[in-house]
C-alpha cells in the first residue's frame, strides 16, 4: 500500500536533522565550501580552505583520509581533552544564510559536549549546543543546519570534547544564502549489493536527486519503474522505497511506500519534501524463503515526478544484483554477533561453516563467544539450522572460557573435517595471553573433528604442549580454512605472537599434520608483523601463505618448499594485492579445490580497498599469484561490513564464499567460476 510522507515526517522518523548541501553543486559555491578533499591528510595547526582558515586553538585536529561523508577526507577533531578550532571566513564568504554541516560522534561514552560560537566585534556567543544532536554511527548521521543571518561576524568556534581515542568527523562544511529550490539533476547511481533471502528489504536500485535552495522546497510526487533484470518475479515477495536523505547509506528508517502485488512494473506516490543537495532513494525487495539463490534481481527506474510539474525520465539499464543467504544476522538464535567465517567443502559435496557466536557483545576474545557450525547438503542452496560445536564454559569469573576464531579443514584422504580454535581462559588472547603452556598463562589452541560428514563432533582436543614454544606469548590458527597437500599432509595458517623480550612481535606460519591429525606441528615466522593468513599448495611440496599485514595496506605472500623451516618472499609480495590496513583474506587453489587440472587459477577475496572494509571483491589469477588482471575481478558487495571472508569450490563449476558483508553479518553466495575466468577444461 503507498503512502505519502511530508519531510516534516521524515525528519521525526529517520531522527536527523534537515538535510543539507552535502557537496558542491557548481563551481559558484565552491567559495562557500570546506569539504577537504584537497587538504594534506594528517594532523596540522593551521589549515587554508575555500570556506577561510582553520587554526586549532585547543587539543588537536587532523584531515582524516579514513572516513568521508563525501569523497575521501574528512575532519577530524580528536577526543582527549577539549579540542577547540576556530575559523576565520574568507572576504567571499556571505554569513547572512546558513552554516550547514555533517558530523560523526565515535561513541557514546562520556563526557561529550559539542558546541558552536561566533565572534561579533570581538566578542564571542554560543549559537548552538549539540550535545545531544551529534549522533554515534556510521555514515554521518548528524545533518546540521543552522542560520547565521549575520552580515558581522567574521569568525567561527568549534569546541568537543570526548574521551580518548574518538572525537567527532565533520564534513561538506558550507555557508550560503538561502535559495529558491530546483532541480539540479536525477541519476541512478552504480550499485551493488546481494540481495539475500533472510533480509526483508534488500536494496536493488539507488537513486540521487539533487537539489540547490531551500526556499519553496520541492516535492518528489511519484516514482515509476519495472522489473527488468529479475529471472523470476515469483521469487519476489514485496517492492518497496526508502529515503536516506543525504546518507548515501542505505537504510528503512523513512519508508515511501511498499507493494506485495508483483507485476512487471511498480508506482509509489510519494509526498516526500526534498532537501537541499543531495537526496537519495531506494527500491528494495523481498525475496521468499525459497528463493533460488543462483537467479538475479534486477529492476529499473522509469520516471521521477516533482510537485513542480517536472518529470525526469531515467534513461538507465536495470540494475541487476545476485542473490545470496544471509546466513547469520545480528540477533538471530539470541546470539549478538557473528563474524569469522570458515567454509570448506567434504568429500561428500556437503558445505561446512564455522563461525564465531559471539553471544553478548561484538568484540574479540575474551568473552562469551563459542565456535557455531551450519552445514547445507544441496551446495548452499538452503542450510540446516546452527550448532555450537566448540563451548569451553560459562563461568564469568574466566570471562566465560570464549574460544573463537575458526578455521576448517577436510582431510582429503579420509573425509575427516577438523575445526581448529583458540580458547581464553579467562584474559588469554591477543592482549592478555603470555608465556608458558597452561591455560592459566596462555591461550589455547583446540581442535574438533567429524568423521560423519559434520553430523558429530568429538570433544575437544587441546594441542598447545604439542605445537607452541613455551617464550612465545600466543599461538593460534589462521583462521578461514586449511588444506590436505597432494602428499595427505594437512595444513592449517597460523599465527603466533614472540616473546616480551622481542615485543610480542606477531609472525604468520603454518601448522601440519602429516599423519592424519594424530600429530601436529609447527613452522617458522614467515614475516614480521604478519597474522592472519590463509595457505595454498602451489605445486607439490611448495606452499603459499598469503598474510595480513599490520605495517601497510598490502598482502604479504610467502612460499616454503620445506614445511615452513624456511621462507622465501614471492614476487607478488606487497606489490599484486591490497588491503584495508590489516585484514583478513582468502586464497584458494581451483585445480587442488576440486582435484582435477582445470588451469593454474587462484583465487583470492577481500575487501578490494585501501581505506576501509568495503567492496568485498574476488580476484583470480592465471599464474599461482603472479598477477591479478581486473578482467577477472569480481566485485559481490559494495557497502561496509567486517570484511572477513572465506571461499571454497562446491563443485567444477561454482565457487562458495561467506563474507561479513554489508546486509548481513554473514553472506553466503554461489558464484559461476565462469563469471571470473574464461571457460576452462570442466
Amino acid at each position: 500500500m503507498n503512502r505519502s510522507l511530508s519531510w516534516q515526517r521524515a525528519l521525526t522518523a529517520a531522527f536527523t536533522l534537515v538535510p543539507v548541501f552535502a557537496f558542491v553543486l557548481a563551481g559558484a559555491l565552491r567559495a562557500n565550501t570546506a569539504d577537504f578533499e584537497h587538504a594534506q591528510a594528517g594532523p596540522f595547526q593551521s589549515l587554508d580552505t575555500n570556506l577561510g582558515k582553520w587554526v586549532v586553538v585547543r587539543g588537536s585536529a587532523r584531515v582524516d583520509r579514513e572516513h568521508a561523508a563525501n569523497g575521501k577526507q574528512c575532519l577530524h577533531l580528536a577526543g582527549g581533552t577539549e579540542t577547540s578550532i576556530e575559523l576565520t571566513l574568507a572576504g567571499a564568504v556571505r554569513t547572512d544564510g546558513n552554516l550547514t554541516f555533517r558530523a560523526e560522534r565515535w561513541t557514546k561514552r562520556s563526557p561529550f559536549t559539542f558546541r558552536i560560537e561566533k565572534r561579533v566585534d570581538g566578542q564571542w556567543l554560543e549559537i548552538w549546543n549539540g550535545d545531544k544532536q551529534i549522533q554515534v554511527g556510521r555514515g554521518f548521521l548528524s545533518d546540521i543546519d543552522l542560520a547565521l543571518a549575520d552580515p558581522n561576524l567574521d569568525r567561527l568556534r568549534i569546541s568537543v570534547t570526548s574521551p580518548p581515542g574518538t572525537g567527532v568527523l565533520i564534513d561538506d562544511v558550507r555557508i550560503a544564502p538561502a535559495q529558491v529550490q530546483r532541480i539540479v539533476a536525477a541519476e541512478v547511481v552504480p550499485l551493488t549489493l546481494p540481495a539475500l533471502v533472510g533480509v526483508e528489504h534488500c536494496p536493488i536500485v539507488k537513486l540521487k536527486i539533487e537539489t540547490s535552495g531551500r526556499v519553496s522546497p520541492i516535492s518528489l510526487s511519484q516514482i515509476r519503474g519495472n522489473l527488468k533484470g529479475t529471472i523470476l518475479e515469483d521469487e519476489i515477495t514485496q517492492v518497496s522505497a526508502f529515503f536516506t536523505g543525504s546518507s548515501g547509506r542505505f537504510n528503512t528508517a523513512v519508508a515511501l511506500g511498499s507493494t506485495e502485488r508483483i507485476d512487471s512494473s511498480f508506482q509509489f506516490d510519494c509526498g516526500l519534501e526534498l532537501g537541499e543537495g543531495a537526496n537519495y532513494v531506494w527500491i528494495a525487495c523481498g525475496l521468499r524463503k525459497d528463493a533460488n539463490i543462483d537467479h538475479r534481481i534486477g529492476a529499473v527506474c522509469e520516471q521521477l515526478t516533482f510537485s513542480n510539474g517536472e518529470t525526469i525520465q531515467l534513461d538507465a539499464a536495470p540494475t541487476v544484483q545476485r542473490m545470496g543467504i544471509a546466513l547469520r544476522s545480528r540477533g538471530e538464535d539470541g546470539v549478538h554477533t557473528y563474524r569469522i567465517p570458515g567454509l570448506a567443502t567434504t568429500l561428500s559435496g556437503s558445505l561446512i561453516s564455522v563461525y564465531d557466536n559471539r553471544r553478548s557483545k561484538g568484540g574479540d576474545l575474551p568473552g562469551d563467544i563459542d565456535v557455531g557450525m551450519s552445514r547445507s547438503t544441496d551446495g548452499g542452496l538452503s542450510w540446516r539450522p546452527m550448532r555450537t560445536i566448540m563451548d569451553m564454559g560459562q563461568d564469568p569469573e574466566w570471562n566465560y572460557d570464549g574460544i573463537g576464531d575458526p578455521a576448517v579443514l577436510v582431510d582429503r584422504n579420509t573425509g575427516t573435517i577438523w575445526v581448529a580454535a583458540t580458547w581464553s581462559h579467562g584474559n588469554r588472547s591477543w592482549h592478555g595471553s603470555g608465556p608458558g603452556l597452561q591455560p592459566e598463562e596462555t591461550g589455547q589452541l583446540i581442535l574438533v573433528r567429524s568423521d560423519d560428514d559434520g553430523l558429530t563432533w568429538s570433544d575437544p582436543i587441546n594441542i598447545t604442549q604439542q605445537v607452541k614454544r613455551p617464550e612465545w606469548c600466543f599461538l593460534l590458527q589462521g583462521p578461514g580454512k586449511g588444506i590436505t597437500m597432494q602428499d595427505g599432509t594437512l595444513v592449517f595458517a597460523a599465527q603466533y605472537q614472540d616473546s616480551p623480550e622481542n615485543d610480542r612481535l606477531p609472525h604468520s606460519t603454518i601448522l601440519y599434520s602429516k599423519d592424519h591429525g594424530a600429530n601436529w606441528h609447527i613452522g617458522t615466522g614467515a614475516f614480521d608483523d604478519t597474522t592472519e593468513a590463509q595457505v595454498v599448495e602451489l605445486e607439490p611440496g611448495v606452499l603459499m601463505l598469503n598474510c595480513r599485514y599490520n605495517r601497510d595496506s598490502v598482502r604479504v605472500v610467502m612460499t616454503t618448499n620445506d614445511m615452513g623451516k624456511t621462507w622465501h618472499k614471492h614476487a607478488s609480495s606487497e606489490r599484486a594485492l591490497i588491503e584495508p590496513t590489516a585484514c583478513m583474506a582468502s586464497l584458494i587453489n581451483v585445480d587442488r579445490e576440486v582435484g582435477a587440472n582445470v588451469g593454474t587459477w587462484l583465487l583470492f577475496s577481500n575487501p578490494d580497498s585501501t581505506r576501509g572494509r568495503h567492496h568485498i571483491t574476488i580476484k583470480a589469477s592465471p599464474d599461482h599469484g603472479l598477477t591479478w588482471p581486473k578482467e577477472h575481478h569480481l566485485l559481490l558487495d559494495k557497502g561496509s561490513g567486517s570484511g572477513y571472508s572465506c571461499m571454497s569450490m562446491i563443485d567444477r563449476h561454482t565457487v562458495g564464499i561467506l563474507y561479513e558483508g554489508s546486509q548481513a553479518q554473514l553472506t553466503f553466495q554461489r558464484i559461476p567460476l565462469k563469471d571470473l575466468v574464461p571457460p576452462l577444461n570442466l
